[in-house]
């Protein structure tokens, strides 16, 4: 699949495709090509999901290539409201079971459970799956805020001891999910979320970012041009090893053209 354009910001591979189609496509090969060769050394692996609509074409790929041995396959997501009812269309449960869980049969599917009678004791639950299975893959997107996850900019702790953590969420993070169609109204949308933070992000060996559509520019531009702060929890994914930004020409449109760019 051929970038538009392809740049790289300190150790973070940043590839611009001319529309999310492509983008997707271009995701899914290359998800679905690193866990081919994961499986080749290991018995299983470990895939972390996230939700959104940056997230669905890319499921959607994914899933309909047919190439992945989804039994040796174990998956967990970034998230979820706090208090929510897994059978709510708006929980990331309902979300990932519908679109993901209910067309292939992985070896395991280990979900945030948002409305445990004790979230505490949940996240520490969560914690031990994500320290039992280590994360080959984490598939995420970027906030229009920068989050991560729901690693908001005023909760976002790239030295975090937790690995799991019950979250508030920003104003404009639950406007969003009201805009978006997910709630009715500013107040059905829950306050607060659990989430993984920051530096169990960053134990995926290798992470994929999706952040398309030109709601996602001004993010973008912040997020690869100016310094790597909590300001922008996604400026992070710079430091990491292995990761990679994925945009379209949309969400791409504001950075600058800076000289070690290339084509292809």
């Amino acid at each position: 699949m051929k970038y538009y354009r392809t740049l790289t910001i300190d150790s973070l591979a940043t590839q611009i495709y001319e529309n999310e189609e492509k983008l997707s496509t271009a995701t899914a090969e290359i998800g679905q090509k690193y866990i081919e060769n994961i499986l080749e050394n290991q018995a299983e692996a470990t895939i972390i999901l996230a939700t959104g609509n940056s997230q669905l074409k890319f499921l959607d790929v994914l899933i309909a290539s047919h190439k992945i041995d989804w039994s040796r396959i174990n998956l967990l997501h970034l998230d979820e409201y706090l208090g929510i009812d897994g059978k709510n269309p708006a929980s990331f449960r309902f979300y990932l079971h519908e679109r993901v869980e209910k067309r292939i049969k992985p070896k395991s599917f280990n979900y945030l459970i948002g409305d445990a009678l004790e979230p505490i004791q949940e996240c520490d639950r969560y914690t031990q799956l994500l320290k039992k299975y280590p994360i080959d893959l984490c598939c995420l997107g970027v906030g229009v805020n920068g989050h991560l996850a729901f690693n908001e900019p005023q909760v976002a702790n790239f030295e975090d001891d937790h690995w799991v953590k019950i979250v508030k969420l920003d104003q404009q993070t639950r406007w969003i999910q009201v805009s978006q169609g997910h709630f009715k109204d500013f107040d059905q949308v829950p306050k607060y979320a659990l989430t993984v933070t920051i530096p169990t992000i960053l134990s995926a060996k290798k992470i994929l970012c999706l952040a398309p559509g030109e709601n996602k520019a001004e993010i973008v531009k912040q997020m690869l041009e100016t310094d790597i702060s909590t300001q922008c929890p996604a400026s992070i994914l710079r430091k990491h090893s292995d990761a990679t930004l994925l945009l379209d020409k949309k969400s791409a449109d504001l950075l600058s053209s800076p000289d070690n760019e290339s084509g292809e």
